[in-house]
């Protein structure tokens, strides 16, 4: 089923509304990316940079590799937009049940609003970039080997989407020899962007970004997209410790929350599992980029090579204080839980 919007959308005249609402575009005369203002470099001198570009990088590459980005996530939004806020029949929702998952990752929903949206960035990175690597959500896995790997997720939190709260994004991912380099988290509803880049502080709609976090944990504000992603037995007990130990634990935001977390915007805390690669790969150079951390519930680093040691299971942190806090209660083998797991307590807050 192919829908049909009452207003023509086109790549022009999205480009020309970001202008309008000062959203920072790549310019692809010159190849020019966001930044390279004096209060980002006043944040480059503040911030302890986690994300180092690999040494055999080219930079000029990852430069415009960056701009591609860009051009991917516009055209994902051309893609999604017209399917925002339609009926059920028209969003053509089916649910994708996969075995040995998470009660909620078992059976989650799929629209022809994702299955369009990659389509359409798959198209256009075999159009220019032939000999690169996809891995993609909905349509699989093409060249995983290749140097240079594009991971996307055309909406992750297809359960916000649907249901028509613009707590989703459009994640983007760029891996250099497994490595993510390059990561867009967009939201086309609220006209927000973010971008990472290895080495190089990390932007929002082309303004940089840095974490403001506190450093105990007692003081934190946890994200978890939602209770029922922990398996039952030591995750869920590690998570229940977490829910515990923070000051107060929020649900329902998917990439969003990481995003928070990045701009310095409240949020302190991620702590999730159960991810797809495609659900956290572009999370990576946005939030290293911003000063925060990021990494498995090891400590271990999100790269394609450690995704099956990982297990999906990710954390995210505003600084490496609150870091090695939650590594000490989420490292722990075999931790016994406290109490058990009540989605009625009233600590739990939702969105």
């Amino acid at each position: 089923m192919k829908i049909t919007a009452s207003v023509t959308i086109s790549l022009a005249t999205i480009l020309l509304r970001h202008v309008a609402e000062g959203f920072a575009y790549i310019d692809p005369s010159n190849g020019s990316i966001p930044g390279g203002n004096k209060k980002t470099e006043k944040i480059e001198n503040e911030l302890q940079q986690s994300a180092v570009l690999p040494p055999d990088c080219d930079p000029q590459l990852l430069k415009e590799h960056a701009q591609f980005a860009y051009e991917l996530a516009d055209a994902a939004r051309l893609e999604i937009l017209p399917y925002w806020r339609q009926s059920r029949h028209t969003l053509g929702q089916e649910i994708k049940v996969e075995k040995d998952r998470s009660v909620f990752q078992s059976a989650s929903p799929v629209t022809l609003a994702d299955r369009a949206a990659e389509r359409a960035m798959r198209e256009l990175i075999t159009e220019r970039y032939p000999q690169h690597g996809v891995y993609g959500e909905e349509y699989g896995v093409l060249r995983e080997d290749a140097d240079w790997v594009w991971v996307l997720d055309p909406i992750d939190g297809t359960r916000s989407f649907i249901t028509g709260k613009p707590l989703f994004g459009t994640l983007i991912a760029c891996l250099y020899k497994g490595t993510p380099v390059i990561g867009v988290i967009d939201q086309c509803i609220l006209n927000e962007r973010w971008l990472g880049l290895a080495g190089q502080v990390s932007t929002l709609n082309g303004e940089p970004i840095q974490t403001d976090g506190v450093v105990t944990l007692n003081e934190a504000e946890m994200y978890s997209t939602t209770p029922d992603m922990f398996q039952h037995g030591d995750e869920l007990n590690k998570f229940d410790a977490m829910r515990h130990a923070v000051k107060t634990p929020h649900y329902g935001a998917d990439c969003y929350a990481y995003a928070l977390v990045a701009s310095g915007f409240g949020a302190d805390i991620v702590v999730e599992a159960d991810l797809g690669l495609y659900d956290y790969c572009a999370l990576v150079p946005v939030l290293q980029g911003a000063g925060g951390s990021i990494s498995d519930w090891n400590g271990v680093e999100l790269t394609l090579q450690n995704h099956e040691i990982s297990k999906g299971r990710v954390l995210a942190c505003a600084n490496a204080k609150l870091h090695e806090q939650a590594l000490e209660i989420l490292s722990k083998p075999g931790l016994e839980s406290s109490d058990s797991l009540d989605v009625d307590d009233p600590s739990l807050t939702l969105l």
